[in-house]
């Protein structure tokens, strides 16, 4: 095997994820609407490289080697049976579908659907991204191992599992030794094995183990989470130019892209699979459909696997839950539960109580100077924290609107979340030298730029609302509400307020 056999594992992981996607239920109606093609592409290259290391669990599970042969076969194997059986739903031949794919993806290339201005500053920024990728391409092919935590704590089980051949436990100091050589040991022992799988799968189809062309499969999940990033806005009603905007925003911060170019670690990928399942769930509210509840779980359930923090992280889909299922009394509840636990951690911090043997108390001492330094005046995130805080203010009024809600919730937990781990745990130790708080923060920063741009539209398209009111007479709020978010109803408009009370309402028709 060579580098075209790593090509071919990592496009067959991708088409494997985006046969997946278009075999469920509710799929193939939802490809023709904006941004379908580009969600399918994008959450179909994530979907398929988690499933793929599901896969190589199962191969040790049931004590087959990894092999070529062993996960080429059947990935292939599923994905030409599960597109098959998704053409098979389509109402027109395979050829009317490649013709159709086509003139979507060129007439997304070259903006055809803008005009002027618009879509010159569409062609800009295209190329941006794709000199970006292209830099960030050749650091990813030609640069080593970073020596760091991902020489130390996740390439060390890639290593291990590549030439054994299989998964072989990773255990604890005094585990090893009373182990007698039948284990193994490294700087995370209990770190999830999710990265080095993706690192094994890659050295597979390479045929070799090469810690350089191995971490391209970050690379292509970045890619993917670019395109994915710009199909849930397109879906989210932003147009093409807004949407591009906004996937540029995500891919242009300073922290992914030394994610991408210092590939092995866990925080980029967990950002990427948590961003992209938080989008799939707000899909489903909208949607109910089969297809992307599944999904949103299926991304959800990679977050802990990838690293321990992501049990937390996956955990915050509950807020959106309760918000979007239950737009009037769910804020509130979600409020009651944050404002408890804000509650409690400001209580252990002035007590020190026992339960069972276990000391409950938190120290709060957290390093002020290194934390404003890292979020407001390091060139890590450029303006995002500077930004986040603005559109909070300019648009608070419709932060609990609705379809920003339940992103909403997940934001605030996100930040409180961060919050208690870098000023009331051991973790604020690192603040001060800049080891923890951005990688933390990092798992956060997408979805934070996507609430952004949703809550400053809601803001932006209130104005405009507003404006084009007659004076005097102040604009239902649920109106507001429904063009900010791009909602639709088919309730009758109210009758105008300032109609004369004693007027003569319209007759009733008579039935034939």
């Amino acid at each position: 095997m060579s580098s075209i056999g790593l090509l071919f594992g990592l496009l067959l992981t991708w088409a494997f994820g985006i046969a997946c996607l278009a075999a469920l239920p509710g799929t193939a109606g939802r490809t023709a609407a904006p941004g379908g093609p580009a969600w399918m592409i994008g959450a179909g290259g994530l979907a398929g490289v988690f499933l793929a290391t599901l896969w190589l669990r199962a191969l040790s599970f049931a004590g087959i080697a990894f092999s070529v042969w062993s996960i080429a076969l059947p990935l292939l194997a599923a994905t030409l049976a599960l597109g098959l059986w998704a053409a098979s739903r389509q109402p027109y031949r395979l050829r009317d579908a490649f013709r159709d794919a086509r003139h979507t993806v060129w007439g997304a290339l070259s903006g055809r659907s803008l005009d002027g201005t618009a879509r010159i500053l569409w062609c800009l920024l295209l190329a941006w991204l794709a000199v970006r990728f292209a830099l960030l391409f050749a650091e990813v092919a030609t640069r080593p191992l970073y020596p760091w935590d991902s020489w130390t704590q996740w390439a060390t089980k890639a290593r291990v599992w590549y030439e054994q051949g299989r998964i072989v436990p990773f255990v604890r100091v005094d585990e090893w030794f009373a182990a007698g050589g039948t284990s193994y040991i490294d700087a995370g022992p209990h770190y999830p094995g999710t990265v080095g799988l993706i690192q094994v799968l890659a050295c597979t189809f390479l045929g070799r183990w090469d810690d350089t062309l191995m971490n391209l499969s970050f690379w292509m999940l970045a890619v993917a989470f670019a395109i994915a990033v710009y199909g849930a806005l397109r879906a989210m009603e932003f147009d093409a130019l807004w949407a591009l905007a906004g996937t540029w925003l995500v891919s242009s911060l300073p922290l992914v892209n030394a994610h991408v170019a210092l590939a092995g670690y866990a925080d980029l990928p967990l950002a990427m699979y948590f961003c992209l399942a938080i989008l799939a769930f707000m899909r489903w509210l909208k949607s109910r459909e089969p297809a992307d509840g599944a999904l949103a779980l299926l991304l959800l359930a990679a977050c802990p696997l990838l690293k321990v923090p992501g049990r937390i992280w996956a955990f915050l889909a509950v807020p959106a839950l309760l918000v979007g299922l239950l737009p009037r009394r769910g804020p509130h509840i979600v409020g009651a539960g944050y404002l408890i636990a804000a509650l409690g951690l400001l209580l252990l911090a002035q007590t020190d109580p026992l339960l069972m043997g276990y000391r409950l108390h938190l120290d709060f001492a957290p390093d002020w100077e290194a934390l404003a330094n890292s979020f407001l005046l390091y060139d890590n995130w450029h303006l995002l924290w500077y930004g986040a805080v603005a559109v909070a203010l300019l648009g608070r009024k419709h932060l609990l609107a609705p379809g920003v809600a339940p992103l909403t919730a997940v934001v605030a937990g996100g930040v409180m979340f961060l919050a208690f781990v870098l000023m009331f745990t051991n973790a604020r130790e690192w603040v001060s030298d800049q080891t923890t708080v951005n990688r933390a923060s990092l798992h956060l920063a997408p979805l934070i730029v996507i609430w952004m741009l949703m809550v400053f539209r809601a803001w932006a398209l209130s104005l405009a609302a507003a404006a084009s009111t007659p004076e005097g007479v102040e604009p239902p709020i649920d109106t507001i509400a429904e063009v900010a978010t791009g909602a639709t109803t088919d309730v009758a408009p109210a009758a105008p307020t300032n109609a004369a009370p004693d007027a003569t309402p319209p007759a009733a028709p008579v039935a034939p």
